[in-house]
């Protein structure tokens, strides 16, 4: 029933599922039914919380982030003293020295833009075209 739920909405949004996702859930609806089979009174998420909250606590927790920095810590200790400099030339040339990358970018742009604008008049005029024959037909038939 979950399943198809799931399903039903990825296809409502068009979304792709993943056919890890689908396993994963497959799997967790066979051992939910296997799980009810043996105690008719299970509730496989109450029952698996505590597991989950430890392992997420060792995955993610505030210990997994303090063992993080401190195997990133020579890394940042090297990168440290230069961050100033690096923030001064930033400031004095923002854009990096990407400037003709930028001017190039701002012309394809533009170009799009007017194509798109073109697009959008011409479609506009042929709206109203048909609209004018439309209303030229009506005063010829009454």
């Amino acid at each position: 029933m979950v399943l198809m739920r799931l399903f039903q909405t990825s296809r409502r949004f068009h979304v792709e599922i993943q056919p890890q996702l689908v396993l994963l859930q497959k799997t967790l609806l066979n051992i939910e039914g296997l799980g009810r089979e043996l105690d008719p009174d299970l509730d496989l998420w109450s029952t698996a919380k505590p597991f989950l909250e430890t392992w997420m606590l060792e995955q993610v927790g505030p210990e997994k982030l303090l063992e993080q920095l401190k195997a990133e810590a020579p890394t940042y200790a090297k990168l440290l003293p230069g961050l100033p400099r690096l923030l001064q030339q930033y400031l004095k040339n923002p854009s990096g020295g990407n400037h003709r990358e930028l001017q190039e970018l701002l012309q394809e742009q533009k170009r799009t833009n007017r194509l798109l604008q073109g697009l959008i008049y011409g479609g506009l005029g042929f709206a109203l075209g048909l609209l004018a024959m439309q209303v030229m037909l009506r005063i010829r038939v009454f």
